[in-house]
């Protein structure tokens, strides 16, 4: 067949078919284009699933009358302009949009009518394009001093085969209203608002610019509890700076649809966030459980191409490494900080449980107990610590100023009430599996199985990391056949993975020789774990499955070398294992991500009996 050159209207339904996929990303791109126009205010209307009718307004500086047409030509945009040289330069996109591809693309392929009045402007100008054909421009009506409203009708009308593609109309709504709060996610200065088929769905005010708004921005998307269960991250490296916020361990979800990422104010859905939570999370976790997260990386344009696709949905960065690390040493930084804390949702469902009708969340729940100065008895802790393998010396600071032989009428310093601790002082057990405690202001229930499983687990990791991973030589060593390109990720990490125990060396361009294997692991299979490994440094580059085997192992052995519920303790006992829980980072979750306390405030308790 001949070449043939395509006419403009193909051209742009072609471009439609990669930047207009469903409804929402039409609302995408008109909102995007909002933001770059300045607009503080954005209201968006859908009908149809977004299908009948898609209105996007917003306030910005408007277009000029002479500025429409070109606007929905294919490849005009304002956001880029050429240098002296009359280059135009890529590699450096401050803006959302830059492709001057929208505006044509949905015009091709539904009925598109723009309505602006630029700033400084008495009228208000119009355009209509329908099907790719583009009408004159002519004077209209403008509620606003200045901006634009952009109206959507009828989409793929056009191009009736893509109508088939699409969800039900409900799918397609849902679709709008997670699109529009990524953006308000990312942009937390900027009001946003959201009817469905003339229903209110989102109505989100302008908040501060910073970590405060943002937060508050956030909780009004993803619910009050994010808010009162979410560690900050304010980390710099090699001029890569991330922020934001991640949930605790304890406050969880069954899938990864909370966790969020944005690059330089973009959302966009990249494997490297799934891989660097994954693993930052990787000792607190179960497998089916996922961290709620929402993390904003800034740098400079020229380490990030934001020119992958169409959409714009995707980038990629000049060093991932680099932001990878970052994100997963800032999120293990903001849990070790968080210490004992478990999320205050497990007090909640507690309370929740005696109410009738179900879950309420009390006004003023807190986390754990704020800490007061003082000491604990040293004599009593010492012989408790005995008594409970796997616990060692509580923390320094848990200790008074002590010194035997001192007669006790003499001066000395004043006794320390014990129920000031974080996790209060042991009163109880409860069906030798619970131990009761009381606080200042509350009550905590500690399961002692769990909590002391964690404190086995840490006291394993770092045993583990200060000596290095002992190894078991294999007495015949073992190839494993894998792609050319896996073998050569694998081998690049030897050194890694030899730390790791996993002793293995190049053989052949499509094999790798496992010469030793982690003792832990004791009788493996080395075909799969290495596989698995393989597998892992394709996805997420880190070799994952090594770690979590390993760290599985440290945790079967630390479940059966741990306190077993049903045994019962002493005072003593009890109370050790509480200093030592406070004394111990991560000692709120087990190693699977349930909590191994809870605490019950006082002023909730009393509701429940109507005291309050």
């Amino acid at each position: 067949m001949p070449i043939r050159r395509l006419p403009p209207e193909t051209v742009n339904r072609i471009a439609a078919g990669e930047v207009v996929e469903r409804p929402a990303s039409a609302v995408k791109e008109l909102v995007e284009n909002a933001l770059d126009a300045g607009a503080a205010k954005v209201e968006v209307q859908a009908d149809g699933g977004g299908l009948t009718r898609v209105l996007v307004a917003d306030d910005g500086q408007g277009l000029a009358p002479h500025e429409l047409p070109l606007a929905v030509e294919r490849h005009a945009t304002s956001k880029l302009a050429p240098d002296d040289a009359g280059d135009y330069d890529l590699l450096h996109i401050a803006t959302l949009g830059f492709r001057g591809e929208a505006l044509p693309s949905i015009g091709s392929v539904a009925r598109l009518s723009i309505t602006s009045r630029a700033r400084g402007s008495a009228d208000a100008y119009a355009i209509l394009v329908e099907g790719g054909a583009m009408g004159a421009v002519s004077p209209a009506a403008f509620p606003g001093p200045h901006g634009a409203r952009v109206e959507v009708r009828d989409l793929f009308y056009a191009t009736p085969a893509r109508l088939k593609f699409m969800k039900s109309e409900r799918s397609e709504a849902m679709a709008i209203a997670e699109e529009l709060k990524r953006q308000a996610m990312a942009h937390e200065a900027v009001a946003f608002s959201l009817d469905l088929d003339g229903r209110r769905t989102l109505r989100l005010p302008a908040e501060t610019p910073g970590p405060d708004g943002r937060l508050a921005r956030l909780a009004a998307i993803m619910g009050r509890e994010f808010a009162d269960n979410a560690l900050a991250l304010e980390h710099e490296r090699e001029g890569v700076r991330l922020s934001g916020f991640a949930g605790l361990p304890t406050y969880s979800r069954g899938n990864a649809a909370h966790q969020y990422l944005f690059v330089n104010g973009r959302p966009v859905r990249d494997r490297l966030l799934q891989g660097a939570l994954r693993a930052a999370y990787a000792d607190f976790l179960a497998r089916d459980r996922h961290p709620l997260a929402a993390l904003y990386v800034k740098l400079d344009t020229a380490y990030v191409d934001v020119n992958v696709h169409p959409a714009k949905a995707e980038v990629r960065f000049r060093d991932p490494g680099l932001v990878r690390g970052l994100i997963i040493g800032g999120l293990r930084h903001a849990l070790a900080g968080a210490g004992h804390r478990a999320s205050t949702t497990v007090s909640s469902a507690a309370l929740g449980g005696f109410r009738p009708g179900g879950y309420q969340p009390p006004p003023s729940a807190v986390g754990y107990s704020a800490w007061r100065q003082g000491g604990w008895q040293p004599q009593a802790v010492a012989t408790a610590l005995q008594s409970i393998p796997g616990l060692t010396e509580v923390s320094a600071r848990a200790e008074p100023a002590w010194t035997p032989g001192v007669a006790e009428d003499q001066p000395s310093a004043p006794v320390f009430d014990p129920v000031d601790f974080p996790l209060g002082a042991a009163r109880a057990q409860v069906h030798e599996t619970y131990i009761v405690a009381q606080t200042r202001d509350g009550v905590v229930i500690v399961d002692q199985h769990a909590a002391h499983e964690r404190l086995v687990y840490e006291r394993m990791k770092g045993e583990m990391a200060e000596g290095g991973v002992a190894r078991q030589a294999l007495l015949l060593p073992e190839v494993v056949e894998l792609d050319p390109a896996e073998a050569e990720r694998v081998t690049a990490k030897a050194e890694e993975l030899g730390a790791l125990g996993l002793v293995l060396e190049a053989f052949g361009p499509g094999a790798v020789l496992v010469r030793e294997t982690p003792a832990l692991l004791g009788e493996t299979d080395v075909q799969g774990l290495v596989r698995d490994i393989a597998d892992d440094l394709a996805e997420n580059g880190q070799a994952l499955a090594l770690k979590e085997r390993l760290a599985d192992v440290c945790s079967t052995m630390a479940c059966h070398g741990s306190v077993r519920a049903g045994r019962r303790l002493s005072a003593p006992e009890m109370n050790a294992l509480l200093r030592q829980m406070e004394a111990t980072p991560h000692s709120g979750q087990c190693n699977h991500g349930r909590p191994t306390y809870v605490e019950l405030k006082l002023a909730d308790i009393e509701r429940l009996f109507g005291r309050r």
